[in-house]
């Protein structure tokens, strides 16, 4: 039987460190073999903060699928269609952002999920099973099993109600959108703020009681994602292209308007 699996999952259940590439520049095919040689397990393929179509996020997920790097992507809002979509065009994992509480959290669940966990609809032809024909009950079993349903926390109450979304079935992981919680928090930026380690702290605590992986998004400071990551973050957003671009091009163009003449 044909199934691409999901690296990622496969790594996060095995206890491992996965590591996304945030896509914000890219619109080509090629990047999902770029992010998979520079050492990255997932693209985080970016509907919420981008002008990048469906479909050009549809082409590069088909892409990843081959090159061997989980293709995830982050839906604009809480719409069915802005989950149901992306997966059946190619990508298996969905983060659903800005979900506050428990109920939300079951919505993206129902979204991104068929039954009997969710509600999504049955569609066929989809290249994680390389576009083979098997019987529904296998489709639904399989793809269920490689999906990667991910809700953002981005919130003090979303903190607040870790417990409660980490023990939705279906949920896989609760990602900390460290860069808005802060903002909500009134203090922008401030990453190393004791409120963001309590933060960080319930969350994981929630994730390891419920069978569930924390994640960590928009902290790029060397010794605080290692803080975080020793205390059990697991699904980590390194960054995004523009940034690993702009950081490359500075360091070039500084080293050769250095240079002695």
């Amino acid at each position: 039987m044909a199934v691409i699996p999901n690296l990622t999952k496969q790594k996060l259940l095995a206890g491992e460190l996965t590591l996304g590439m945030g896509l914000r520049q890219a619109r080509t095919v090629d990047i999902a073999k770029i992010a998979r040689v520079c050492g990255y397990d997932w693209l985080f393929i970016d509907l919420e903060h981008n002008a990048m179509s469906i479909e050009t996020a549809a082409q590069i997920s088909v892409a990843a699928l081959d090159a061997g790097i989980t293709p995830i992507v982050r839906a604009s809002s809480h719409e069915h269609f802005h989950a149901s979509r992306p997966l059946d065009a190619g990508a298996t994992g969905v983060v659903v952002p800005h979900v506050n509480d428990a109920a939300e959290a079951q919505r993206a669940v129902t979204q991104c999920l068929y039954p009997p966990l969710g509600h999504r609809s049955v569609a066929g032809g989809m290249a994680q099973l390389e576009y083979e024909s098997m019987p529904v009950a296998d489709t639904v079993r399989i793809i269920n099993a490689e999906t990667l349903v991910v809700v953002m926390l981005e919130s003090p109450q979303a903190i607040e109600n870790a417990e409660a979304i980490a023990a939705v079935p279906g949920i896989d992981v609760l990602l900390i959108g460290t860069n808005d919680l802060c903002a909500e928090m009134g203090i922008p930026g401030q990453f190393g703020d004791e409120r963001v380690h309590r933060a960080y702290d319930k969350v994981i605590s929630a994730c390891r009681a419920n069978g569930k992986f924390c994640g960590l998004g928009g902290i790029y400071d060397q010794e605080l994602c290692g803080k975080f990551v020793r205390m059990g973050a697991r699904f980590i957003l390194s960054g995004n292209d523009l940034a690993f671009l702009m950081a490359g091009a500075r360091a070039r163009s500084g080293f050769l308007r250095g240079i002695a003449i």
